[in-house]
């Protein structure tokens, strides 16, 4: 195992909790527009969540690999489709992608495990 994302995802949500309480206007805001941005609409929630991997994976962030793929999994994404993903984050980020897309993978596992 490379990373424990479960672990990642607990550790990140503690630091981002105290972030929140020293900025809550600008983080409000900000939880404000990932919820109107997320919900149900054109796209559903699961095709979202994907599109958000998709570029986590492009631009190398490890939380939002790791909060996006836990989005991905509780809204029922497949394995199948997490690859498909991983496949656009790679044409579309190169080299860089094929490493943060096999981290996206294993999170993908760790998150669904036990489902």
């Amino acid at each position: 195992m490379y990373k424990d994302w479960k672990k990642l995802t607990g550790d990140l949500g503690g630091a981002m909790k105290e972030t929140r309480a020293g900025i809550p206007e600008t983080w409000g805001a900000f939880s404000d527009m990932a919820a109107a941005a997320t919900k149900d609409g054109a796209l559903d929630p699961k095709t979202k969540e994907l599109l958000a991997v998709a570029i986590s994976i492009a631009v190398r962030c490890d939380g939002c690999i790791a909060f996006h793929v836990r989005g991905a999994v509780k809204n029922g994404a497949t394995r199948e489709e997490m690859l498909e993903t991983i496949g656009i984050a790679l044409f579309m980020g190169g080299g860089p992608s094929s490493v943060y897309g096999a981290q996206a993978l294993e999170a993908f596992d760790q998150f669904s495990a036990g489902k």
